[in-house]
């Protein structure tokens, strides 16, 4: 049997030798020499990114020139995100596999970006892949060993969904904004962050005031959620750290988990991975009727 690899991929020096150059000229020709000089060694990197802001419509040029201004104040925490990252990967990557019992390899990626996400799983050189993006994951604090921990446990919970499924890239992506899939996937990769952890641990930073504020108003989120849906809303504020709902981030991440352990009841962790889109969407919607209370 082949011995499992969880390499990484480590860019981190080449964005020094391009921000020696680059930290003292103006923002734009900043975002030109990260595109040329930096970015240019990685094509493929570099063509995840400018695509994850043009199915958004929006121009990575534009969202680079927010995100670069705070560079400088934040290269101490890149650093020391970067140095946790590559002494914990692999460790992490191999509980992982024995938590989860899968068997493939997983690359990790460390780079800095214009903002796309701390964790991103995707591919890269044509295997599963884990993105840590230093921008991001020093934006949100998440650089110490414990978050990252849970950062990457979380990403190789898609990682394993997306193989258990078969479900790769712009496939998987496509069903994500089905906003009833993005609850199931986002709750599965928490559940797995928690399986891999070995307790109830939530990355994103969020604490015991916000858990126990979640779940009270577990059937107003969930109210909130189907309310959502019938008009046809978008649910991102339940979802990443640019938004919140009533002053609390990331509640969607609460919420899905909360389905995902409430079908476990049912279902095998590889069955909930394989229900097919019509069971889920059925699952879900009673899972949030069941729990609305509004």
């Amino acid at each position: 049997m082949k011995e499992q690899r969880f390499e990484i991929l480590d860019t981190y020096q080449d964005f020094s030798d391009y921000w020696a150059d680059a930290c003292s000229e103006p923002i734009d020709k900043q975002v030109h020499l990260w595109q040329t000089l930096y970015m240019g060694k990685y094509p493929e990197l570099l063509d995840k990114q400018v695509q994850c802001y043009k199915n958004e419509n929006i121009d990575w040029r534009d969202m680079a020139g927010k995100v670069f201004p705070a560079l400088p104040v934040r290269l101490p925490i890149m650093q020391a995100a970067r140095n946790n990252i590559l002494s914990s990967y692999p460790s992490i990557c191999s509980r992982a596999s024995e938590k989860l019992g899968f068997g493939f390899d997983i690359v990790g990626v460390v780079y800095v970006g214009i903002g796309c996400g701390a964790g991103w799983a995707a591919t890269y050189g044509g295997q599963p892949a884990v993105l840590l993006g230093l921008e991001n994951i020093a934006k949100e604090k998440w650089h110490t060993k414990a978050r990252l921990q849970g950062l990457i446990s979380h990403e190789i919970g898609h990682l394993v969904h997306m193989r258990w499924r078969d479900d790769w890239g712009e496939s998987f992506e496509e069903k994500v904004r089905d906003p009833l899939f993005l609850l199931y996937a986002e709750g599965f990769a928490q559940r797995c962050e928690h399986l891999i952890i070995g307790k109830e641990n939530w990355h994103m930073g969020p604490n015991k005031e916000w858990l126990a504020w979640c779940a009270q108003k577990k059937g107003w989120l969930a109210a909130e959620f189907l309310n959502r849906l019938s008009r046809n809303e978008s649910v991102n504020d339940f979802f990443g750290s640019w938004f919140n709902i009533r002053g609390k981030k990331q509640t969607g991440y609460f919420l899905g988990h909360d389905f995902i352990t409430e079908i476990e009841k049912m279902y095998s962790l590889r069955e909930i991975s394989l229900l097919r889109v019509e069971d889920m969407r059925k699952l879900a919607l009673n899972y949030l009727d069941s729990t609305s209370t509004g």
